[in-house]
């Protein structure tokens, strides 16, 4: 895979969905932070439902740390690992309303120092609240990476640094995105769907199906 490629891989997917979006539904950058905190494993859409009940209710750290750990646990008992996520988040809040005068730090040193906000966590959150260059890589983008020879790698750790690398300056800010669509619509865990992917013929993995 060289740079070449790389660059009409992307300039396909920017011309195919010029403003991509996370599909996780927030209005702001704290919205957006406990919207990604209960992603972990679980689905975006399952989030959604979750907080569309939540943040007309509470959507600042001091509502929800208000609710108390049991009254938020309500609202987001339908995701997976509700217990451990709610504990989580309303120690977040807290952390946020002490230390940051309740706005979400833009710095990753300080998101990922919040309870349940890891690495992951914050490169979402810097990338897509705070329009920072970074890679949240997840396992669609993981997959999509290694797949496609774009940035190759054993653990996200060293996917996410070769992204950082390889993916040319002018496309870093919506990568992220690109990657996770694609990865979630096209190029899917257990049969991709290479007959209907726009990049079908830059990329280099082998079991291409029909």
């Amino acid at each position: 895979m060289n740079q070449a490629k790389r660059h009409q891989i992307f300039t396909r997917l920017r011309d195919a969905n010029p403003n991509p979006e996370t599909e996780l539904e927030y209005s702001n950058p704290f919205e957006l932070l406990v919207a990604v905190t209960l992603s972990a494993q679980a689905t975006d859409v399952g989030v959604n439902k979750a907080t569309r009940k939540l943040f007309p209710v509470a959507n600042t750290p001091e509502a929800i740390y208000n609710l108390g750990i049991d009254g938020l646990k309500e609202y987001i008992k339908t995701i997976g690992l509700y217990n451990s996520k709610a504990e989580n988040v309303h120690k977040a809040c807290k952390m946020l309303i002490d230390l940051h005068g309740s706005v979400v730090p833009e710095d990753r040193e300080a998101l990922e120092a919040l309870p349940g906000v890891g690495r992951k966590t914050a490169n979402v959150v810097l990338n897509t609240a705070f329009g920072h260059p970074a890679m949240a890589v997840d396992t669609h983008i993981f997959r999509v990476s290694n797949r496609t020879k774009i940035a190759p790698g054993k653990n996200v750790l060293e996917v996410e640094k070769k992204l950082m690398r390889f993916v040319p300056k002018e496309f870093l800010i919506d990568a992220h995105h690109w990657l996770i669509l694609h990865g979630r619509y096209t190029c899917v865990a257990r049969k991709p769907r290479c007959g209907s992917c726009i990049i079908e013929d830059l990329c280099e993995f082998k079991d291409k199906t029909e």
